[in-house]
């Protein structure tokens, strides 16, 4: 055995116990076959435990390449998987999961750093060193706010979505199958503050994104996607590309060398293009109901990464109908002039009836803006008016 070997073995042994010691307590992973449990610890995935929200044995989180942006909140995301059982790889497609499979999504805000601050005060901001105890461990919750916690559960049936809420004093979420809206500040690091409601989607709404295609209606996970799981993680071992990890963990099969599976690229990636940035932010905001099979799919619009820039993203594309939506554009995106352009202009509207996405926000996502409008500033072309 090799001394790197050696030390990375031993390293493992020392996360494994300290994992070991913060799990101290927690039953094991309760997959529940049918019904809604009344509470999210009956799952006994994520808890609330010795002032962290503590991961259970054998809960593997992870993060995406470009995330979904929902209202500037934090999101702790995390798979299970019952033992002996794996996902199977797909190179464009969410993974085929076993039956028993949990993957839970935690929206938290972390708290402004001011002391002195409002009960409903979140902080506006990207900076994460606070949110968590340590690598691969859980949430701090004296630096964090707790909002819901969203379970994908694989039932024999299919994919069942089931919301909870966490109480205010942030011990428990509760079912909430109707929903939730909570008033709450953003508060920006550089002091602007921003009234805003966010708002838990009812059980019924998530098959407006989560729906694979709209003819069966049928839910499917959006994140766990080749391209956007392909990077890297800081895991109590030490940083690990995720699909790696996935794959030594025993969660999947099939997965080929990171370097030859797909790779979206971050939206806040500098380093890359404006191109790969936009396509991965209009990919996972817009592409899982712009697409062929689609909620939106009569749009003739299609925002997915395999979507070629052409009419079908939308550029030189007139709306399918006309109206508040389009704010008297006539184009979805007009080469060299954003402020001409409906995509942006939907995506910078908190507005009913003209905002996109339709769920999900209750803000408008400056940044993201600001980078798709770039993206298409620096595009060539005219598009032709026809009389």
């Amino acid at each position: 055995m090799s001394i790197k070997m050696w030390v990375r073995g031993w390293i493992l042994l020392i996360a494994l116990a300290n994992l070991t010691a913060c799990q101290h307590g927690m039953q094991p992973v309760a997959f529940h076959d049918d019904g809604y449990p009344s509470k999210l610890s009956d799952w006994h995935v994520v808890e609330a435990r010795d002032g962290m929200l503590q991961m259970n044995q054998g809960v593997v989180p992870y993060e995406l390449n470009t995330p979904l942006f929902t209202d500037y909140a934090h999101k702790l995301r995390t798979i299970w998987m019952p033992k002996s059982t794996s996902a199977k790889y797909n190179p464009t497609d969410t993974f085929d999961f076993p039956v028993g499979t949990i993957i839970s999504k935690t929206f938290f805000y972390p708290l402004p750093k001011d002391g002195a601050r409002h009960a409903t005060d979140v902080a506006r901001t990207y900076d994460t060193s606070r949110d968590f105890a340590g690598p691969g461990q859980g949430l701090e919750l004296a630096n964090i706010h707790l909002i819901e916690t969203r379970l994908l559960v694989r039932r024999k049936d299919g994919w069942v979505a089931i919301p909870y809420v966490w109480n205010a004093d942030q011990t428990d979420a509760m079912l909430a199958r109707t929903g939730d809206v909570q008033a709450l500040t953003l508060v920006g690091d550089d002091g602007e503050r921003e009234n805003f409601n966010y708002v838990v989607p009812d059980q019924s709404q998530c098959v407006s994104c989560h729906a694979h295609d709209w003819t069966t209606r049928a839910l499917q996970p959006i994140g766990p996607k080749a391209r956007h799981l392909n990077r890297s993680y800081p895991y109590a071992d030490g940083d690990e590309n995720e699909l790696v990890h996935l794959t030594r963990v025993g969660y999947l099969t099939g997965a080929p060398a990171p370097a030859d599976a797909p790779r979206n690229a971050n939206w806040m990636d500098t380093h890359a293009s404006f191109d790969a940035r936009a396509r991965a932010y209009l990919d996972i905001n817009c592409g899982h109901c712009h697409n062929p099979k689609g909620a939106a799919n009569t749009t003739g619009l299609t925002l997915d990464i395999s979507t070629p820039e052409d009419r079908h993203i939308g550029i030189c594309k007139p709306p399918t109908a006309a109206g508040q939506g389009t704010g008297d554009h006539l184009f979805d995106i007009v080469p060299g002039h954003p402020d001409d352009s409906i995509v942006p202009y939907r995506l910078g509207s908190a507005e009913p009836g003209t905002m996109m996405p339709e769920i999900g926000r209750s803000t408008v996502h400056k940044e993201g803006l600001a980078l798709i409008k770039a993206w298409i500033a620096a595009q060539s072309g005219d598009c032709v008016v026809l009389h």
